[in-house]
């Protein structure tokens, strides 16, 4: 059991237990560890204990995220920026593929793939000349993720480099600091002009905020297509690069993902932590 399944692990038990508040003892209990050594695990991973990580996990905390986030996309198409450079740690220019391109199915390209960690699992990346154009997690076996990378671009040849893809995995999960400059990184995708839409006004959502899915509705000026845009949302070939996993219901409820619901939470609380522990740092 890796770090990730440990975490994806409790994740599961607070969710069915979180009325109860689990204790230290309990948590660590649940994935075989002595308590020192899990709450160091946690903390290294989280970047918070285990007590505020809980916290994140609470519908009235979604909740709160969920306002803060509209409030955010908002300011943000108020302010014209076709990026999210300026309020997102990852600065992501997307690029969408041609209905040429799309046609070639990637003939005569050459995209490098690969394996890697990340704190949410095995995933596979793919990055062509014009940039990542596949990133998700391993949920069904190495085949499986290879087979829907080869549908997505079935005329391209592919070059295994599993050190390369490490190397663009860190730069992609590593959790810069206040006052840093944003990783840019070129992404190219493949999807309607709708789709595409959809995806950069994902973007503008920034880390630690939530978007409805009737906020990004209205954030590409069709307010009454809401099912259209989870539909959107769900097809997204760019796993946490395109943030959909920082979109719930209305209602607070995390709702479903791609790549699994604990994972979306894992994702969301991890992200959130460095704002929950400076708010606890502040109240203290």
């Amino acid at each position: 059991m890796n770090d990730y399944e440990r975490i994806a692990r409790v994740i599961r038990y607070l969710d069915e237990s979180h009325a109860d508040q689990p204790n230290l003892t309990t948590l660590a209990r649940r994935v075989g560890l002595s308590q020192h050594h899990f709450h160091r695990l946690f903390t290294s991973w989280a970047g918070i204990t285990p007590k505020d990580f809980l916290q994140c996990l609470t519908l009235t905390h979604a909740r709160e995220m969920l306002r803060q986030g509209k409030s955010v996309l908002d300011a943000t198409l108020d302010t014209g920026l076709s990026s999210p450079g300026r309020l997102h740690d990852l600065c992501v220019n997307l690029e969408a593929a041609s209905p040429g391109e799309v046609k070639s199915g990637g003939e005569g390209w050459t995209i490098t793939i690969g394996f890697a960690d990340s704190p949410f699992g095995k995933c596979l990346v793919g990055e062509s000349h014009r940039g990542v154009c596949h990133l998700s997690f391993v949920e069904s076996g190495d085949k499986a993720a290879l087979d829907t990378l080869k549908a997505q671009w079935p005329r391209a040849r592919l070059q295994q480099d599993n050190t390369a893809a490490s190397q663009l995995a860190n730069r992609i999960f590593n959790r810069t600091t206040v006052g840093n400059s944003p990783v840019r990184l070129r992404a190219f995708v493949r999807g309607t002009p709708f789709q595409v839409r959809v995806w950069r006004a994902l973007l503008k959502v920034q880390r630690g905020t939530l978007a409805s899915y009737g906020g990004l509705a209205a954030a590409v000026n069709q307010p009454t297509a809401a099912r259209a845009v989870g539909s959107a949302v769900g097809q997204n070939s760019l796993a946490y690069l395109i943030p959909c996993h920082r979109v719930i219901r209305e209602t607070g409820v995390i709702g479903d993902y791609r790549w699994g619901q604990v994972r979306k939470q894992a994702i969301l609380a991890w992200e959130n932590a460095p704002r929950v522990a400076a708010k606890s740092k502040h109240s203290d």
